[in-house]
């Protein structure tokens, strides 16, 4: 999957910033829309990231800022001893999604790697039998 499909896919799915051709702004650590927001909202649930499947598309009580969805082209190493993940899975665009947290500074984080990375990511790797049950 290229960059422009990843953040359409993505990103662009709910978000209230606009199209992609019209809002796109490259972030400074990964390839994302720097310009991201999601404006989709679930009654208990909180913001929503819509093209994410269930288990990596609640936002909770958090804003968006603090927790961005960065989109890497490649596995950079992210994952250690500062940011611990906790959820991978292997979504049916072969892209590795990676939920986890920064205890340092208390906030969540959410990945999507560019190709199949779960071999190097040390976390509980969810199925698609557990996506599926997930409310």
């Amino acid at each position: 999957m290229e960059v422009k499909e990843a953040v359409e896919e993505y990103q662009c799915s709910g978000c209230v910033s606009g199209p992609y051709e019209k809002c796109f702004e490259k972030r400074d650590n990964g390839v994302g829309c720097k310009k991201h927001c999601p404006g989709t909202m679930a009654m208990g649930a909180g913001t929503l990231f819509l093209g994410m499947p269930k288990g990596f598309n609640r936002l909770g009580p958090i804003k968006s800022e603090h927790c961005p969805l960065i989109i890497y082209e490649d596995y950079t190493g992210f994952c250690d001893k500062l940011n611990i993940p906790t959820w991978k899975y292997l979504d049916e665009h072969g892209n590795t999604l990676v939920r986890g947290l920064s205890p340092r500074v208390n906030m969540p984080f959410l990945h999507v790697y560019l190709k199949d990375v779960r071999d190097k990511i040390n976390c509980l790797e969810l199925t698609k039998e557990e996506i599926e049950a997930m409310d």
